[in-house]
């Protein structure tokens, strides 16, 4: 009986069967939460609601709803439609973030709304293994994040 028990659990870990596939999956889903993270950092250093945490799990959330299918052998037309799931899903979460006031023109909240929609993007993009591809889109975010504002305020001087 104990043999059964012990054959099953290990059948169900038999997804990550060799270390090669143990090392895809730390490194995307690590790469997703830090890649996410430092985008996280950058809007909780700005007083942002959605901080360092929401924007890793965010990032490896995405990159998790990829990675998973991707193993299980689905086909790239099969993933799309995940991936445009996964596109849909976070617009809510973003929807969440923007604030209108009624007795103003003032919507808040678009750009963090915008930021963790890229971050969705960047784990995406982990998660298909496309890592330079998440890499230079993290940084390209980063400069739209903290360098714009500046050159948009020394133009309004």
């Amino acid at each position: 009986m104990w043999n059964r028990i012990v054959d099953t659990v290990l059948a169900e870990f038999s997804d990550a069967a060799d270390v090669e596939q143990i090392t895809r999956i730390l490194t995307r889903l690590v790469l997703a939460a830090v890649l996410g993270g430092v985008l996280g950092y950058e809007r909780e250093q700005q007083g942002k609601a959605a901080g360092v945490r929401t924007h890793m799990l965010v990032a490896m959330g995405a990159a998790l709803f990829v990675l998973v299918p991707q193993q299980a052998g689905m086909t790239l037309p099969d993933l799309s439609r995940v991936i445009q799931g996964v596109v849909a899903g976070i617009g809510f979460l973003g929807a969440g973030a923007i604030i209108k006031n009624r007795d103003e023109d003032d919507v808040r909240g678009l750009t963090t709304a915008a930021g963790v929609w890229m971050t969705a993007a960047i784990g995406i993009a982990c998660g298909l293994g496309r890592e330079s591809t998440a890499v230079l889109s993290t940084l390209l975010a980063l400069i739209v994040l903290g360098v714009v504002p500046k050159l948009i305020d020394r133009g309004k001087r």
